[in-house]
């Protein structure tokens, strides 16, 4: 592998393994976030302790991180595919944080802020689709995994085919760590959106 594709991962995971979920629910006085609800470190964990500021900032940099992990790559001239291979291993860094032992999110927002800044019109209607399935059933996680699943599919048929490889890679990692969330769904037993864990 050449160096350059190998510096873009680098960078790229360290970037997404910036627990912001953590951090900023510490800093908002509400304790280790990983003591509460489902015990992850995302947005739909720290929404839970009733402080919808702090999610919405958990959102916001944790799309963040794969975003600048695109853009330091693109900025370094370093091409689309290193710039792609950073944002994937953003989020590889966002559910699998060495500084939390490898226990992390599960990269929904990663996975958004990847597509929003590799192509915007596909991160777009990821978060429409995500958004509607939300409204529509009230889960976040049925909500991701559809949007996870479709996105590579648009990114495709709209000709963004690089976007579609990295959407699929992503789409994989997503699935796996949503896999105690889909046996739920099925069960019936998955929580909603407002609802304590």
């Amino acid at each position: 592998m050449e160096p350059i594709y190998i510096y873009a991962l680098i960078i790229g995971y360290l970037l997404g393994s910036i627990p912001f979920g953590l951090l900023i629910a510490k800093i908002g006085g509400q304790g280790d976030i990983r003591s509460i609800g489902s015990g992850n470190i995302g947005t739909t964990n720290v929404l839970r302790t009733g402080r919808k500021d702090l999610a919405a900032l958990t959102l916001l940099f944790d799309g963040g991180k794969a975003a600048a992990a695109y853009f330091i790559v693109w900025f370094l001239g370093w091409g689309e595919i290193p710039a792609l291979m950073a944002a994937a291993a953003a989020l590889i860094g966002h559910c699998f944080p060495i500084w939390l032992k490898f226990k992390g999110g599960k990269g929904v927002a990663t996975f958004l802020g990847a597509l929003l800044a590799a192509a915007w019109p596909i991160g777009l209607a990821a978060c429409g689709i995500w958004l509607a399935v939300a409204f529509l059933f009230k889960m976040s996680s049925l909500a991701a995994l559809w949007a996870a699943g479709l996105a590579p599919l648009v990114a495709l048929y709209t000709g963004y085919n690089n976007v579609a490889c990295m959407g699929v890679i992503l789409a994989i990692i997503i699935y796996i760590r949503h896999k105690d969330n889909i046996k739920r769904i099925f069960r019936g037993e998955e929580s909603k959106i407002g609802q304590d864990k």
